[in-house]
């Protein structure tokens, strides 16, 4: 089975061989199609061309500039916690990537699971979905995940995550590498958080945050950890991060940077003894839970461990004689956060008395 981390082993070059050449000289071929359509519509948006909609609150966008996972998630539930606090209404929009059935998607369980005092709403049509956010449930600030590129619905602060683990896409946009739109659109951002900034060396982020600023000169810098805060079981309980230091542990995972995952659980201090990973958004399945279970016990681990976005699909305590527990992760600031906290509450926020 090729898995996500096949995909990133042969566009960042680690891949070696005539094979692994070859296919980059294809997908070399396709980045040229690919990014010539992004440039086109990217440039109907700035000319006027195609219309970008306002709406009558402040809208606050998460997104990145490369494919798979950055840590939106976690920078989502931190902003809206910090808008709340100033009890402010406060809802999520998301296009609803990986949902099925008309239901909702990881993203959005994991959310209403630590956020359930703000809706979230989840439609392609994000215009739609942001106009009744204001005019049904009279929100005041409204939070787009996964937004950057999203551009037919206005925003005021356009937050943008690089993970530090690969920021810039193998400097290649899709399909030869993880680049949504080429760097130098970082130009749109008015904030630029590196996230995972802990997995990398002080000079690393430094020269991350250099080239970053070359082409978002004006945007405030940021970084953020993402940091295991506790275990957390279907039923609802909570478990401590030392339970997994020295225990045999299988891992798995469905997200967009499986890689990052696993090393959470290393640097816990697990010892991994099996591994599986599954698609972006994987929609699990009767057979995937029963390979899962079976790989799992087979292993001679003692406990299963998955991110909070595949607990909620999966739903279940045990994999057949295994507890199966998955890592609460929340962002910590490492710099920029006063300045981030700032340019939130810069925002005009029409209050109840003034409707």
């Amino acid at each position: 089975m090729f898995e996500p981390s096949d995909f990133y082993d042969l566009v960042s070059g680690r891949r070696r061989g005539i094979v692994a050449t070859g296919l980059r000289t294809v997908l070399r071929g396709a980045e040229v199609a690919y990014t010539a359509g992004v440039g086109f519509r990217n440039r109907r948006y700035d000319s006027g061309k195609t219309e970008i909609h306002q709406v009558s609150v402040p809208v606050v966008s998460v997104g990145n500039l490369t494919l798979g996972g950055t840590g939106k998630t976690p920078m989502v539930k931190w902003l809206a916690r910090h808008l709340r606090a100033r009890e402010l209404r406060v809802a999520i929009l998301s296009r609803g990537y990986g949902a099925t059935d008309g239901g909702r998607n990881d993203e959005a369980l994991e959310l209403e699971q630590s956020l359930p005092d703000v809706p979230h709403l989840q439609s392609p049509d994000r215009v739609a979905i942001a106009e009744a956010a204001v005019e049904e449930l009279a929100s005041q600030v409204l939070l787009v995940d996964d937004g950057f590129q999203h551009r037919r619905l206005g925003r005021d602060l356009d937050i943008v995550l690089l993970d530090a683990t690969q920021p810039f896409g193998y400097d290649h946009v899709f399909p030869r590498g993880t680049l949504r739109e080429p760097a130098r659109n970082l130009k749109r951002a008015n904030i630029v958080c590196l996230s995972r900034a802990n997995l990398v060396t002080p000079d690393e982020r430094e020269a991350i945050r250099e080239r970053a600023l070359h082409y978002a000169s004006s945007a405030v810098w940021c970084e953020v950890s993402h940091a295991p805060a506790a275990l957390l079981n279907s039923s609802g309980i909570e478990g401590s991060m030392d339970k997994l230091r020295g225990a045999r542990v299988f891992g798995f995972c469905g997200i967009g940077n499986p890689q990052a995952f696993r090393k959470t659980l290393e640097n816990a201090g697990a010892e991994l003894v099996g591994w599986r990973e599954f698609p972006d958004h994987h929609d699990y399945q009767a057979e995937d839970v029963a390979a899962v279970s079976a790989a799992a016990n087979d292993s001679g681990a003692e406990m299963a461990v998955c991110t909070q976005k595949d607990l909620v699909k999966l739903r279940v305590p045990m994999l057949r004689t295994l507890p199966l527990w998955a890592v609460v992760v929340e962002i910590e600031f490492l710099a920029g956060e006063e300045a981030m906290r700032a340019a939130l509450d810069a925002l005009e926020v029409v209050e109840d008395e003034d409707v």
